[in-house]
């Protein structure tokens, strides 16, 4: 199933980008209407393999085991009927075809079979089953390929060994099979794993025996093994006596190795051909090698010293070495010629044996001048000759720009050499001669090796070439690192080395065994395959141990060159070999394998310039050379001088032409011109349409319905929006993509412009028609950027001055896509079309299954408040249409397109939760609900569409509801499998709002204490409550201890920890709130400083709170476990602080001091806070910043005159004042430095101004403390100079803030004789609203026995007597303002008249902060009798009505004089709407909890209900939870933004 679902998923990406570009309107219908249908049905399917694998998993092993042995008989049977000569070939089937089938399956058996043994060893019952099931499908394709094998001989001998051999496999592989489920009854179990094991390395070694029996791989073998046994012949210790002359030899050698590079050469040929041609060239190859070893010894024995006879037996062991792995390759290539990079591996064995031949050559001969550096040169070209035979796989990893980098380079040093050459020809310089012949075959190498890796690029580019797919790994890559571990291990091992070869090998070991992690690592994040994930992760930790343990051995014999510590390294390079190999085997997978590209004819064409221009340049290039090798022992030749000139011309002529070849043939740049022409027609096209629309010109499309034209459309910006990061990915630095994407993006614009103009041309709203033809042609003038910006980069990825305008182009692209996507969308919902719709939740439920996510940026927490967030937002949709489908069935197209959207990114963000989700369990979960959610979203959306076409039918209605229960159902199970990712984590969540909460209501509070309304209920003193705020402080500090070390243990403890602090807070602000109460209103300063304290401790507790969640789970060195400690040390602080404060309270000799203390401390934090490089939530204007820095003058003038007057009131008074001015100066600060509008350079001053004058302020305080405890003439005196500094910073201040805002700013009208009409409509309002209230009656219900009806007769009561009270409220403050007036204290004044604006303003949004919260009060009061609205509303709304006739009073107290008949009224009235509010908030929560107390559940008693009913009640549960979060979160905002537009006499006291 799973295998189908990937070839169907590719199948329907396919045909969706096929359906733009199919002329016939009903076959493109029909194509797309399908490929929906399949994408579909392939989204429940694998929903329901994921179940039936749970259901099934524990029975794969045993289901592998049994195919395995079926296999087994079938193989016996096959014997049989080779025996009784009746097995037959079946159809299609031809002995190559066979061969190379069971050579491809054998490297997949094999790296099936190391899953499996990973997956035992680490006892994973779940992923070892898989294994065993991939195992088994592998090993049937073998058996099928064996009897196929068998069946095609003519040799029934034969035919029987290649059955015995994949019967040995089969039974091999059953018992490994069997093994592996022991050792997962038995984990942990040595002897078992041991078995295991063996078992693996026997069944590895009858899967070679089972290629062996392949035809032609027998001769093949026989080579290897008589070269392994020539080679026997350098182990002696004394070599045979010489039989020829050192001349003779010479000859010899020279003879046999130009007969042994051309064997290779054939050897090379030969495995492209037939098994029989094979056989023949390794025979050859083997009998060349034996005559040449033989050349080699005899050339030893005539050398002059032991170290050279020990060098010249070096270099021939590894021409042995090289021979061996070039047959190696061959037979690799012959048995499955489609393996990735075979045709390179064996070209890159060729040139190794050549190049160990010249080395030997090098070492052993001794020509005439020059000689054996020209034979040495011609033997490598040679080589690389056959890079050009077969441009259609790379070469190299260059991308175009280097291959055109590589030629220039290479040319410029041939062209040095080749002069070289001449010049020391002439000079006989025979030293310089050979080294400019080794140069310039170097040069000429590169040339070549850059030449075919550019044809390949070129040929590949060719859009009618089909471009291959990079595998998950490189297998050439792991190839190379194979063999180089290989040869850096030998070099180790070997007792010649010397201290700087070893450390030599052992930088080459570590480079490549990191470059395999890092691949492996790679392949990891890229493959969907759960086991071949786990797989790749282990084999790269297996690779780095036993890399680190062998570099160990390797500094120890670095310090000592011992035998014992070389016998060391020795031993530990066999498990790296073991695990590199291993590696490698399960790298040869076929699942992993690149697929080729396939170049077209046309491709071959383009390649063919650069390919003659490179031949021409070899073939000059060898007569060159051959010329020089004659010249160098003739220097006095004049023809052969001629001839060496024409030669050098050639090889000129044909370099030029080759770079001109390269340059001419750039990837894509073809491509893009043809596109960009292409798509200026479009836009010519569509410009027309648009003048034709607004002519009202257009003709209408009759041979069409507007339903298809809306799908092509549709489809066609769909294929586009596909394409537009493959486009910006190509032009950045894949050269050889770019044609491709190119020349497919401009092929969908023809079929958009016809769709867009005859959608047009159907819509008659003018308007919809404009948007849709002016979209279209924003999408063609952005595809358009976006192609001259692809040209321009190329696809180089050094031009790299280009890929900022790439990126801009792709994003501005996207935005048209989407905006287009948006309109279509509406349209097709409006019209109930909803096919695209189901299509989008469709692919969002495929996302979540593919490969492991691109690596995470944030945490688990951050993509789990993201899509508790968008799960919500579709519960809350679904419910709407709940309403929608009866209310008004035609807006059910926008909902449903919400819930797509919201599905598509809640499917994005769970895919990367469930990767950060520990433990892997929860992840499976979040994923598998999220996907369940998805089939309930489908069902809706049809629904609603359903619904839409037919808005009457009733059965259409009920289905859905059924579907909208349904989805907040699957909600709810989303949020509580999110909730089990990270318990601790939500509980911080949800404490860090019941905090938030908790500061908001101490704000209230304040304002209350402030304006002297804070009276005790009763006779009770401060003393009564001093004993548990300290008792519940201390509780606190433990708490604290418990959430510091919650965030490195469990997250239950964390979840603890969390809920219990939050507890502990809230009990605390209420004791506090008690004891400040008690202390009377007559000392509102003292109870503004107690109430302060413990506003300071909740804040620095969210402070707390937030640090926790973010160190949750991480290591001790995390930074945020920094901040988590010095968040504690604050707290701790704060804590400290108000035990302090507390405990001076009584005092009232340093009450003042220790409140001038908390300030300072308070001020320090928070100067922290603006010091941080945290960005604030929101910014605000420049001129709110210059209204708060005016606080800080009135702060600093009462901070003098305390000092000076020394008293403890006046010191209160400055401490409280002190505090509010700085707090707001900073925050405003901050905000207005992050004004959009705001440069960086006035940022940075307004910053450090703020600093500064903060920093001047708490110097301020911290002398007034000292005057206070020593209060002499000289300190009294620094005071003044403390607050010159402070002016001066506020002045700085105010100017930076004014260079902030510019020229705009005007002064507003004096606003002071509107006041008093405000106020009275605001008095009107109230009044409407209880005469309201007088008329409501509460709701009627049947009497129920021992229940009294009078909630809602107590409700009407209060909040008649709320909405009568503040009524009197606002016309006492209208007198109020009256009187002020006649008195002359506002208004009067010119110099004054900005001042009593703002105080006139603050009068009047006061109230109408009291009539809006009045009216609010009415509503919920209405709406709680009607039985629509909560307790909770009614007590929130009158809660709103106390803070706003606080701040009321204190406006109207600013100006007033305290004695006045009116201001007394206005005291009067203002403590009766307080009165008020407080019995309808007690009568509303008595009532809301006898409610609880006397709602009784009926508890289902059959077990499917009793589940659902506890779900419901989870998720009801889990919804108010949230619900009151993100109530918190809203109203801190809310009163945030209030508190903005509050006037500076309401934010400070002056009375």
């Amino acid at each position: 199933a799973t295998q189908t679902i990937a070839a169907a998923q590719n199948m329907v990406t396919s045909a969706k980008s096929a359906v733009p570009t199919v002329a016939d309107q009903a076959a493109a219908m029909q194509l797309g209407q399908c490929a929906k249908n399949l994408a579909t049905c392939l989204a429940e399917l694998r929903t329901a393999t994921q179940k039936a694998h749970e259901a099934c998993g524990p029975l794969e092993i045993d289901s592998a085991l049994k195919t395995v042995q079926t296999l087994r008989s079938e193989l016996q049977d096959a014997k049989m009927s080779v025996i009784d000569g009746q097995l037959k070939p079946l159809p299609g089937e031809s002995l190559e075809k066979c061969a190379q089938d069971l050579g491809s399956t054998s490297k997949a058996v094999g790296s099936s079979m190391a899953q499996l043994l990973t997956c035992a060893a680490q006892g994973n019952e779940h992923y070892t089953g898989v294994a065993a099931r991939e195992t088994a499908q592998a090993l049937r394709t073998l058996a099928q390929a064996a009897r196929g094998v068998a069946a095609s001989t003519k040799e029934p001998q034969a035919a029987a060994a290649m059955l015995d051999s994949a019967q040995c496999v089969m039974e091999g592989s059953s018992m490994l099979i069997h093994e592996a489920h022991q050792a997962l009854v038995h984990p942990g179990d040595a002897e078992s794993q041991q078995r295991l094991a063996q078992v693996a390395k026997a069944v590895s070694h009858s899967l070679n025996n089972c290629v062996n029996c392949l035809p032609g791989q027998k001769d093949v073998d026989m080579a290897l093994r008589s070269i392994g046994e020539a080679s026997k012949k350098l182990l002696v210790d004394t070599l045979p006596p010489c039989s020829k002359t050192f001349q003779e030899a010479q000859t010899d050698l020279n003879h046999t190795a130009a007969e042994l590079n051309h064997s290779a050469g054939e050897v090379v040929h030969s495995s492209r051909g037939t098994s029989s041609q094979l056989a023949v060239a390794s025979g050859k190859f083997s009998q060349d090698f034996d005559e040449f070893l033989d050349a080699g010894i005899e050339m030893a024995g005539h050398t002059q010293s032991k170290d050279d006879q020990i060098q010249v037996i070096g270099n021939l062991k590894n021409i042995s070495m090289a021979s061996s792995k070039l047959l190696l390759a061959a037979k690799s290539l012959s048995v499955d010629p489609g393996a990735a990079n075979a045709k390179n591996l064996l070209a890159v064995a060729a040139r190794a044996v050549t190049e160990s031949i010249n080395q030997l050559i090098t070492l052993c001969t001794q020509q005439a001048a020059g000689q054996k550096e020209c034979d040495n040169a011609l033997r490598e070209l040679e080589a690389v000759r056959g890079l050009l035979d077969n441009p259609n796989e790379p070469v190299s990893e260059l991308s175009y720009f280097d291959c055109i980098e590589s030629v220039m380079e290479n040319s410029k040093v041939l062209g040095e050499s080749m002069a070289g050459i001449s010049q020391h020809c002439k000079t006989g310089d025979v030293p310089a001669f050979g080294e400019s012949v080794g140069m310039a075959s170097k040069a000429l190498c590169g040339l070549t090796e850059a030449a075919g890796q550019a044809s390949y690029l070129v040929g590949v580019s060719d859009p009618n070439s089909q471009s291959g797919h990079e595998g998950l790994v490189d297998p050439i890559q792991f190839a190379r690192a194979n063999q180089a571990i290989q040869m850096a291990c030998q070099n180790l091992v070997d007792p010649a080395s010397s201290p700087s070869q070893v450390l030599s090998a052992a930088t080459i070991v570590a480079k490549h065994t990191s470059a395999l992690c890092n691949a492996c690592r790679l392949a990891s994040s890229k493959t969907s395959n759960p086991v071949a994930r786990r797989q790749f992760v282990q084999s790269a930790k297996e690779v780095a141990n036993t890399t680190a343990n062998l570099v160990k051995t390797i500094k120890a014999l670095d310090g000592d060159f011992s035998e014992e510590n070389r016998n060391r390294c020795s031993v530990a390079t066999t498990p790296l070999l073991e695990a590199v190999e291993n590696l490698s085997t399960f790298a040869n997978n076929p699942e992993f394998a690149s697929i080729p590209a396939q170049i077209s004819n046309e491709g071959s064409a383009a390649q063919e310039p650069i390919v003659r221009s490179a031949r021409s340049m070899l073939d000059s290039s060898t007569l060159l050379l051959e010329t020089a090798r004659s010249l160098v022992l003739n220097p006095k030749d004049p023809p052969t001088w001629s001839i060496l000139a024409g030669h050098s011309r050639t090889v000129s002529d044909s370099i030029k032409s080759l770079i001109t070849s390269i340059r001419d043939k750039a990837p894509g740049q073809r491509e893009c011109d043809y596109a960009i022409d292409n798509i200026n027609k479009c836009i010519r096209d569509i410009e027309q349409a648009s003048l034709a629309a607004v002519g009202q010109t257009l003709p209408c499309r009759d041979d069409i319905s507007m339903e298809a034209l809306q799908d092509q459309l549709t489809s066609s910006v769909q294929e586009i929006g596909h394409l537009i990061d493959p486009i910006s990915t190509a032009a950045r630095g894949e050269a050889a993509q770019l044609g491709h994407k190119v020349t497919q993006l401009a092929s969908y614009f023809e079929p958009l412009i016809v769709a867009s103009v005859g959608l047009a041309s159907k819509i008659q709203d003018h308007q919809q028609q404009m948007t849709i033809l002016d979209q279209t042609k924003t999408l063609s003038e952005s595809a358009l950027q976006m192609l001259y910006a692809a040209k321009e980069g190329g696809g180089n990825p050094k031009a790299s001055h280009t890929h900022d305008a790439i990126s801009e182009a792709a994003q501005l692209m996207k935005e048209a896509v989407d905006d287009i996507m948006v309109t279509l969308n509406e349209a097709a919902s409006e019209g109930g079309m909803v096919g695209g719709m189901v299509e989008s939740i469709a692919e969002a439920m495929g996302i979540l299954d593919e490969g492991t996510p691109p690596e995470p940026e944030g945490s688990f927490v951050d993509y789990q408040t993201t899509m508790v967030k968008f799960s919500k937002a579709i519960a809350i949709t679904a419910q709407e249409m709940m309403t929608k489908s009866v209310t008004c069935p035609e807006e059910l197209g926008g909902l449903a397109s919400q819930v797509t959207v919201d599905y598509g990114q809640l499917a994005h963000q769970g895919r990367l939760a469930a990767a950060t989700a520990e433990p892997e369990e929860v992840g499976f979960q979040i994923k598998t609900r999220v996907q369940e959610l998805g089939h309930g979203c489908i069902y809706l959306v049809q629904k609603a569409g359903a619904l839409q076409l037919s808005p009457t039918d009733s059965f259409s209605k009920r289905e859905l509801i059924e579907c909208a229960r349904a989805v907040t159902e699957k909600v709810s199970l989303v949020l509580s499998a999110l909730q089990a990712g990270n318990k601790g984590t939500q509980a911080c969540i949800t404490a860090a709002s019941a905090v938030s909460g908790i500061i908001a209501d101490l704000d209230t509070t304040i304002m209350f204490a402030s304006a002297g309304t804070l009276n005790p209920e009763n006779e009770e003193s401060f003393a009564d409550h001093r004993e548990s705020i300290l008792k519940t402080a201390k509780a606190l500090v433990e708490d604290t201890k418990l959430l510091v070390a919650g965030a490195a243990s469990s997250q239950e403890k964390l979840a603890q920890a969390a809920q219990s602090s939050a507890k502990t807070i809230t009990q605390l602000t209420e004791v506090v709130k008690l004891g400040a109460t008690s202390m009377g209103s007559e000392d509102p300063e003292t109870q503004v400083v107690l109430i302060n304290a413990v506003r300071d401790v909740a804040k620095a507790l969210a402070e707390l709170i937030g640090a926790t969640k973010c160190a949750a789970g991480k290591p001790a060195d995390d930074p945020s476990m920094y901040q988590l400690k010095s968040a504690a040390k604050v707290m701790v602080t704060n804590v400290t602080s108000l035990l302090k404060t507390v405990k001076a309270v009584e005092d009232e000799a340093t009450r003042g001091t220790r409140a001038l203390e908390a300030t300072i401390e308070c001020i320090k934090q928070e100067l922290t806070v603006f010091q941080s490089k945290d960005v604030p939530d929101r910014s605000t204007t420049p001129e709110e910043f210059i209204r708060m820095t005016k606080g800080i003058t009135i702060a600093t003038a009462k901070a003098v005159a305390a000092g000076n007057s020394a008293q403890q009131e006046d010191v209160i008074a400055t401490a409280n004042l002190s505090r509010k001015a700085i707090s707001d100066m900073l925050t405003t600060c901050k905000q207005a430095a992050c004004y959009p509008d705001v440069g960086d350079e006035l940022r940075s001053k307004a910053l450090q101004f703020g600093s500064e004058c903060t920093t001047g302020y708490i110097n301020l305080l911290e002398q007034v403390l000292q005057v206070l405890q020593k209060p002499t003439m000289e300190q009294k005196q620094q005071l003044a100079v403390h607050s010159k500094h402070v002016a001066a910073c506020v002045t700085e201040l105010i100017q930076t803030a004014e260079a902030m805002k510019g020229s705009e700013w005007v002064d507003p009208e004096d606003p002071t004789v509107i006041a008093e009409a405000e106020l009275l409509g605001a008095a009107a309002s109230i009044e409407a609203a209880a005469k309201k209230l007088e008329q409501l009656k509460p709701r009627a219900k049947p009497k129920q026995a021992d229940e009294t009806l009078d909630f809602e007769e107590q409700i009407l009561e209060a909040a008649k007597s709320i909405a009568a009270a503040t009524s009197a409220l606002v016309k006492s403050a209208s007198a109020a303002q009256r009187e002020l007036v006649a008195q002359g204290k506002v208004g009067a004044n010119q110099a004054n008249a900005v001042d009593d604006g703002q105080w006139s303003q603050g009068l009047i949004s006061a109230a109408r902060m009291v009539a809006a919260a009045t009216s609010n009060l009415c509503e919920a009061a209405n709406a709680s009798v009607q039985g629509h609205a909560s307790e909770e509303k009614l007590i929130s709304s009158a809660k709103q009505v106390a803070a706003s006739t606080a701040q009321l009073l204190v406006a109207c107290k600013v100006k007033a004089d305290q004695d006045s008949e009116a201001m007394r009224r206005l005291q009067a009235a203002g403590n009766a709407v307080k009165r008020a509010s407080d019995n309808l908030v007690k009568a509303a929560q008595k009532a809301a909890f006898d409610k609880a107390e006397d709602d009784s559940v009926v508890v289902k008693t059959k077990f499917v209900g009793g589940i659902a009913q506890i779900i419901a009640a989870q998720e009801e549960m889990l919804r108010k939870e949230r619900e009151l979060e993100e109530a918190r979160k809203k109203l801190a905002q809310i009163r945030q933004q209030q508190y903005k537009f509050l006037p500076s006499e309401l934010r400070e006291d002056e009375g």
